[in-house]
């Protein structure tokens, strides 16, 4: 269901005067091009991609907002998700044209003005009954490209809406949401393509990356992520065969292949410079890992894949033969040191990695929370964890029914889940927000049925720490040594950003948006939103003015799936809009 309405949900301008008009530099309603796109991170006046660019490094050059004034930074407007549905609002903004365009919780997505933030249109997708979202009703956000504006949906569809009317212009399927595929991240664009994943790895999907032509919808290429499995090219309209995925039946016993997880369900990062696009695979199905003996690639790996054909380039698994749902999903986000080229992922299983992004040859690998139990360290040489042996144990050898359980940490929900990390290439660090927790975790007996849960086992979370659980900390890649962190007593579930005027932005469960200095990590700034923040926040210029935007409502994994820990954050309210602030002109310079 489609509505237009002018009603506007706005709570008012607080005080400090209407958002101006868009700067005379920034992109025209011409569209929204690839060039325009590949300069995001370096453009200031508009947020055209997540990540703020395609590498998703979360940086801005602005120095407007820094550490003396970020003090006086307040509320422009807030605008309103509305109804019922208030819950998850994972997302980030984007900024074009005048317009804010911002996807919310139930596959929903909004044009806000941005001088005044009154609702100019809003989207709904009209989601059948029997969907089956893993973790939640969340949407990440959204993708610009000429004159559109594209997300994806819960019931597995991928919809390009018209930028100035909130028409759709194109919808394709990406999955059958009956057989458990949904869609929640935010698309990849990469040379004028629409690159996106799959959801949905607890209901035995099959993995996959796939590349359209933004425009039209039209498929180009699809790469599955589990090995065994073929890849296809589209040419002139017709499909054809691309080659299998690694070898069939190397790493995964008999036709498990056919259902091997492996969601790509957090998007992609894409480097001009290698000409690559990376994506993080999940977790393979089912999490009973004694079904599926071997490595189980290219689960709870980083793949590397050529933007023109969709072939894989080179793979690094970070966890094989997962038995903890550590998945591997998290993003490879490149950045230059030392003269090399790399890419960092902080993953759930603990550890955080440094590789060389041109071929995939590991650099650095330490842990960034306390406890790390599973493995004693990642072997330089290998690339492999030394394990412990801390595996739930088979069911087969107890009672048929259940098998041992352990204690082990991280928990599944991980060291750092979906939320994104930024680096600021002034300090040289990585903003990691992260969280200390364990599970009790055993397996039992389990068999494959379309459209119903694939786990094959249990867990309950447990918090390891009384005065915290989350922690944004500021990680030296090269090193792996954490230079600060500013503790937080609920699970932290938002992403952080981060400015050349020395500061990092990030939101807790408990309503705040803050701003620490990069350097220090000391407090400098926060706001109560008035519902849990685990959106993603941005930042921009318009009007001689730099501005901060992030969407406020909690929700997401943590209650759902969270265990003891969930019981301690039961009372956050949920909710759903969107913040705007700035500083005051008259504060500006003081």
């Amino acid at each position: 269901m489609k509505t237009i309405t002018a009603r506007g949900w706005r709570s008012g301008l607080l005080g400090l005067g209407a958002l101006a008009l868009l700067s005379s530099g920034a992109a025209t309603a011409a569209g929204v091009s690839w060039d325009d796109i590949n300069n995001d991170q370096q453009s200031t006046d508009n947020v055209l991609h997540n990540g703020m660019g395609t590498k998703t490094q979360r940086y801005s050059p602005l120095t407007d907002l820094n550490t003396e004034n970020v003090k006086h930074l307040y509320p422009a407007w807030s605008f309103s998700f509305g109804g019922e549905k208030q819950r998850g609002q994972e997302s980030q903004p984007l900024i074009y044209d005048g317009k804010m365009f911002v996807t919310g919780s139930y596959s929903r997505a909004w044009a806000i003005d941005v001088k005044t933030g009154e609702e100019l249109w809003q989207y709904e997708q009209r989601l059948p009954e029997g969907i089956m979202p893993c973790c939640d009703v969340v949407n990440r956000g959204g993708a610009l490209y000429d004159n559109l504006f594209i997300f994806g949906t819960l019931d597995a569809k991928l919809v390009a809406l018209d930028q100035e009317s909130g028409d759709v212009v194109w919808s394709e399927k990406i999955g059958d949401y009956k057989e458990g595929y949904s869609y929640t991240a935010a698309p990849l664009i990469v040379n004028n393509m629409v690159v996106t994943g799959v959801s949905g790895g607890e209901f035995g999907v099959l993995g996959r990356v796939e590349a359209r032509d933004a425009k039209t919808g039209e498929m180009i290429w699809s790469r599955p992520t589990v090995e065994g499995n073929m890849g296809h090219i589209w040419k002139d309209g017709k499909k054809s065969e691309n080659g299998i995925s690694g070898t069939r039946n190397a790493t995964w016993p008999g036709d498990m292949y056919k259902q091997g997880g492996a969601a790509t369900w957090l998007g992609g990062t894409y480097d001009p410079d290698t000409n690559l696009i990376y994506f993080g695979a999940g977790n393979p199905a089912p999490w009973n890992a004694h079904t599926r003996p071997g490595d189980n690639l290219f689960s709870s790996s980083i793949i590397a894949i050529k933007p023109e054909t969709g072939k894989i380039s080179w793979h690094y698994q970070k966890t094989p033969h997962d038995a903890w749902d550590y998945d591997g999903v998290n993003m490879c986000v490149p950045f230059d040191a030392e003269g090399g080229k790399y890419c960092a992922s902080a993953d759930r299983n603990g550890f955080f990695y440094v590789l060389d992004r041109t071929n995939g040859k590991l650099k650095q690998a330490k842990p960034f929370v306390s406890k790390v139990n599973w493995a004693e360290k990642i072997d330089m040489k290998t690339g492999k964890p030394v394990e412990t042996g801390k595996r739930p144990g088979d069911p087969s050898e107890t009672d048929g029914k259940k098998g041992d359980s352990v204690f082990v940490t991280p928990s599944f929900l991980g060291a750092k889940n979906w939320m994104p990390m930024s680096y600021n290439p002034n300090t040289g660090l990585f903003y990691v927000p992260s969280n200390e927790w364990g599970m009790d975790i055993w397996n039992e007996p389990i068999t494959y049925k379309a459209g119903a849960a694939y786990l094959g086992a249990g867990f309950n979370i447990q918090p390891l720490y009384e005065d915290y659980i989350g922690a944004v900390r500021a990680v030296d890649p090269m090193t792996g040594e954490i230079k600060w962190e500013a503790k937080n007593n609920a699970p932290l579930w938002s992403g952080t950003m981060t400015t050349a005027g020395n500061l990092v932005f990030y939101g807790t469960p408990e309503g705040f948006l803050k701003a620490v200095d990069a350097r220090t990590g000391e407090e400098l700034w926060k706001f109560q939103t008035g519902s849990g923040v685990v959106g993603q926040p941005i930042t921009w210029k318009q009007d001689g003015s730099q501005y901060v935007a992030v969407t406020s409502g909690w929700g997401g994994a943590v209650p759902l799936w969270g265990g003891e820990v969930a019981k301690r954050v039961k009372f956050l309210n949920q909710g759903g809009s969107v913040w705007v602030f700035k500083i005051p002109d008259a504060l500006a310079n003081m």
